[in-house]
């Protein structure tokens, strides 16, 4: 069997130890903190309950429906694609003369 952590589960002595750190940590706020922890647990069963039960309720209300057959693949289409027709003005176009040489 192979450890949980890498050096194996911690002994009753390293337990003692977290749970005095927690303390000295969260200290006041270590209530608060246990009823939230519970909250959320509750409202985790909660929603695994719900899905077990929107599951339980789906599948045994409902019978099985039959898939219709698809239809056959249409043939690709062709379809008329028009580009932009741009105009060569070469009179139009100005170039700015190169930067004096110092």
């Amino acid at each position: 069997m192979t450890p949980v952590f890498a050096f194996g589960a911690p002994g009753p002595v390293t337990t003692i130890g977290l749970l005095l750190l927690g303390v000295l940590l969260f200290g006041r706020r270590l209530p608060e903190i246990g009823k939230y922890l519970g909250k959320g647990l509750v409202e985790f069963k909660k929603g695994l309950k719900g899905l077990e039960d929107e599951l339980d309720v789906s599948s045994h209300l409902s019978p099985r429906q039959e898939v219709a057959p698809l239809e056959a693949p249409r043939p690709p289409q062709r379809v008329a694609t028009t580009a932009p027709k741009f105009e060569d003005n070469a009179g139009a176009i100005t170039t700015t003369p190169p930067p004096p040489q110092v």
